[in-house]
């Protein structure tokens, strides 16, 4: 099929491949590197539950049960849960010298994964958009009000969104990774947000949530509503989670 050879993505596939020759003489471009974490100073923190108690599942019974599930419930998510599946799929862990190293992996410890929410029913949080500060494991809010219609509407209309509890947005600040990797940390950056998605799709089978994952929408429809440039910083991935209905 030679039409494969001519898109985008087999192209970049081709042009960032290793071999032993040219590894250590490849081009790599100086790109400036960005801050480790993102931060809204003057937005309004919504602290989150750091202690948690809850009944222990098989982990394989865990992976067996996941499926994407897209019928949820009109019923709240419960904060102590909302809390959990941040932790789970972004959560600090540990630090080594200047790395916090978190639940899931990422090359070179550079995180360049940035998660926002929009919330529409969380127990004891007000709708709305949010960003995770991951360091101070709290909420900063972004704007007041329901925002899951716009969501989905920035995803090609998928209307199983507007009934989620919570809708999670993952975007890349490139340069993060970029700075180190060049080129190849495009790759780098995708399998990051593969692996907090995946993540928070475990631990929402675990608390008997129901989550499914999207990767179909309006980009910089989406970047436009968070606030994002789209360039330094764009949208990637995301995840609507709600009780199973």
């Amino acid at each position: 099929m030679p039409e494969l050879k001519h898109s985008i993505a087999y192209l970049y596939f081709q042009q960032t491949k290793f071999d032993r020759k040219t590894i250590n003489s490849l081009p790599r471009p100086a790109i400036r590197p960005a801050e480790p974490f993102k931060r809204y100073e003057k937005a309004e923190k919504v602290l989150l539950p750091r202690r948690w108690d809850g009944e222990e599942r098989n982990f394989w019974e865990i992976l067996q049960k996941r499926r994407s599930e897209r019928r949820y419930k009109h019923e709240p998510v419960t904060r102590t849960d909302l809390a959990l599946l941040l932790w789970a799929s972004q959560g600090v862990t540990a630090q080594a010298g200047p790395y916090y190293l978190r639940t899931a992996p990422s090359a070179g410890a550079l995180y360049p994964i940035e998660t926002y929410l929009a919330v529409e029913s969380v127990e004891g949080i007000e709708s709305g958009l949010m960003h995770f500060d991951v360091r101070g494991f709290q909420l900063e809010r972004l704007s007041d009000g329901p925002v899951a219609g716009d969501v989905a509407t920035a995803a090609l209309g998928q209307g199983f969104l507007r009934s989620a509890s919570v809708v999670f947005i993952w975007s890349s600040i490139f340069r993060r990774n970029m700075a180190k990797y060049g080129h190849r940390g495009l790759r780098y950056i995708f399998l990051d947000a593969g692996h907090i998605c995946q993540n928070l799709l475990l631990a929402a089978e675990a608390l008997g949530l129901g989550a499914c994952p999207v990767a179909a929408f309006y980009d910089d429809e989406l970047n436009a509503l968070l606030g994002l440039d789209g360039e330094e910083e764009s949208v990637l991935y995301m995840a609507g989670v709600g009780v199973r209905s």
